[in-house]
């Protein structure tokens, strides 16, 4: 390897084959960091997808300009990082995606999709009448790409939306509130979407308090993360019901078998599936070879989020 070789580690050959040729002087290797690293050195290392934070103690004592991460979050990876790299998250892999989940499963809890599919299941024809998502008010909790993404779509259907972010503000369609706006906004809404980072501020942050708050027969929507709403709450408030629950994503995870959440007939359950989709390897193949590109230019890498 001559000293101007660009150095890239990908985890798995679906992603090397999705990335492509690359310019002369960029030299892949493949390194899921399920072990010591294979060289001391790289430029940039592209973390395996979903749950394997625990991994990136591999890059101790490894020279990095650069950690890929495959997942917009990133909670938890401050604490596994070792000292002396930069880390970067895959903002515009994954917000089509999880927005398009976000419609899907709101859709089918306000149009009784499940319910439809127990009773044709059961071999019964059982129509009934159920609420529409033009007219509704959906309150959006956080307001980065995904939550960006997921109000264009709402638009589209009709929905009045209200933001809500950690920081208040405005823009062209008018206030984003903070979250101490909450108390006064939960009220007024038919579905709230959780979509915020999960932090020390906002484990927790969907709890039996917050649920009170919303309106009887309202639905809540998680595509965060699963500790950002306690789980004994959510089950309290679905038990009665008094508040319907479409949740990508849970505590624990993944749910354990036979969980009181499953039996619920007002709960919609995916496992924490938004970023999975046809869209998502391509997407991440383009990020990869930009960032490779901007190296190769000496220009500062997209999306970064840590420094440690």
């Amino acid at each position: 390897m001559s000293p101007e070789t660009l150095l890239v580690s990908l985890p798995d050959t679906m992603l090397r084959e999705a990335v492509g040729d690359l310019p002369d002087g960029v030299e892949v290797v493949e390194w899921a960091l399920d072990g010591p690293a294979p060289r001391p050195r790289f430029d940039i290392v592209v973390t395996p997808y979903m749950g394997k934070t625990g991994q990136l103690a591999h890059l101790a004592g490894v020279d990095t300009r650069l950690v890929q991460s495959q997942s917009i979050g990133y909670d938890g990876v401050d604490r596994v990082l070792p000292a002396g790299h930069v880390y970067a998250n895959a903002a515009s892999v994954h917000e089509t995606s999880t927005a398009e989940l976000t419609l899907a499963l709101i859709l089918a809890s306000q149009r009784g999709i499940p319910d439809f599919v127990r009773a044709a299941d059961a071999g019964l024809w059982a129509p009934a009448h159920h609420a529409s998502l033009a007219d509704r008010t959906v309150l959006l909790l956080g307001y980065g790409g995904v939550g960006q993404a997921i109000e264009s779509r709402l638009l589209a259907f009709e929905s009045t939306v209200i933001r809500v972010a950690r920081t208040p503000r405005s823009d062209e369609r008018g206030t984003i509130y903070g979250f101490d706006s909450l108390s006064e906004l939960l009220p007024q809404t038919d579905i709230v979407v959780v979509g915020v980072p999960l932090t020390s501020a906002t484990t927790h942050l969907v709890d039996d308090a917050f649920l009170s708050q919303m309106p009887d027969g309202s639905l809540l929507v998680n595509i965060a993360r699963g500790p950002v709403a306690d789980t004994d709450a959510l089950l309290a408030h679905a038990t009665s019901g008094r508040l319907r629950l479409a949740l990508d994503v849970t505590e624990p995870e993944p749910l354990p078998t036979g969980h009181a959440l499953f039996a619920l007939p007002n709960v919609l359950i995916s496992p924490h599936v938004g970023g999975a989709s046809s869209a998502m390897l391509p997407r991440m193949a383009r990020l990869v070879r930009e960032q490779i590109q901007r190296m190769l230019r000496e220009e500062p890498p997209v999306n970064v989020v840590l420094t440690s």
